[in-house]
């Protein structure tokens, strides 16, 4: 029997303490070598809605799942009609304060590598180009059949030109690129196929209920066990996708630090948990660690 993926997590006994001071953050990254795990938090100062904060889409909204989508026709019609008007306001994103930082310290070396469960290439804009995308990215499409590759542009032209007189219009989008429309905006959506083999089209990113390419795990795997500490910035840890890299980090012995506003499923492991926005503490941490 399929279940749903973990969509929340509720804390469980009193609360670990929680700082607004990045002492401990400087101490633990001044040697360098550090990797990051960027959540859905590192976007929100970007327009981009997280999914667990206090204002997190998943108090509305439900994302598609691995499941419905390859099985149903009608499912890949609802997703594909309100990903077409999501995916433009996630192009139009721009990298933030807290994006822009965690390049700063890469390039000095105080970060050796960036994992980002983010799908949104806010890390490469910024000039983080070796940012490991966990869950993909949504400027790719891949299609389920011939598993070809294809830019999210020619998609969007496409389902432009089979969809000439589409004229919903998005109000707020979630993470996943995707956006709440009626079912009478959805029930003429045109859905178009592979160019190649007319297989069916996915945004190349890891839908909820859908597993991460083990290649692409043992990669940050092998970076965190690279690495001389963690830092997770803006994520909440509920799901077991970016949280084994925190065990496996503490696991080894290695410090963890954690920014992001709330507790996170995460937080027994972390030496130190600091609540705080993140443009605003990534931009302090660089001018701490003189960068």
């Amino acid at each position: 029997m399929r279940t749903r993926p973990t969509l929340s997590w509720t804390p469980a006994g009193e609360p670990l303490p929680r700082t607004t001071s990045l002492d401990e953050v400087v101490r633990i990254a001044d040697g360098g070598g550090v990797v990051v795990l960027s959540g859905a938090g590192l976007s929100t100062e970007s327009g981009i809605p997280d999914y667990r904060g206090a204002t997190g889409s998943l108090r509305r909204h439900t994302p598609m799942t691995y499941q419905e989508f390859v099985a149903a026709e009608h499912a890949r019609r609802r997703y594909w009609a309100r990903s077409h008007l999501g995916w433009r306001t996630i192009a139009r994103a721009r990298p933030n304060d807290g994006h822009r930082a965690v390049s700063a310290l890469r390039a000095a070396g105080v970060v050796g590598g960036v994992i980002t469960q983010n799908v949104d290439g806010l890390h490469q804009a910024a000039g983080t180009p070796d940012a490991v995308e966990l869950h993909g990215s949504l400027d790719r499409v891949v299609c389920l059949s011939c598993r070809a590759l294809s830019p999210r542009e020619e998609l969007d032209r496409r389902l432009r030109e089979a969809n000439p007189h589409f004229t919903a219009t998005a109000t707020r989008v979630n993470p996943d690129g995707d956006v709440e429309l009626a079912d009478d905006d959805v029930r003429g959506f045109r859905v178009v196929p592979c160019t190649a083999c007319a297989g069916v089209l996915k945004p190349d990113v890891v839908f909820f209920g859908e597993n991460v390419e083990p290649s692409r795990v043992d990669r940050c795997f092998r970076l965190v066990d690279e690495a001389s500490a963690l830092l997770v910035l803006g994520s909440s840890l509920t799901v077991m996708s970016g949280l084994r890299f925190v065990r496996r980090a503490a696991e080894a012995g290695k410090p963890v630090a954690i920014i992001n506003q709330g507790p996170t499923r995460g937080d027994k492991y972390a030496d130190v948990r600091v609540d705080l926005p993140l443009g605003r503490a990534l931009t302090e941490l660089v001018a701490r660690l003189a960068v």
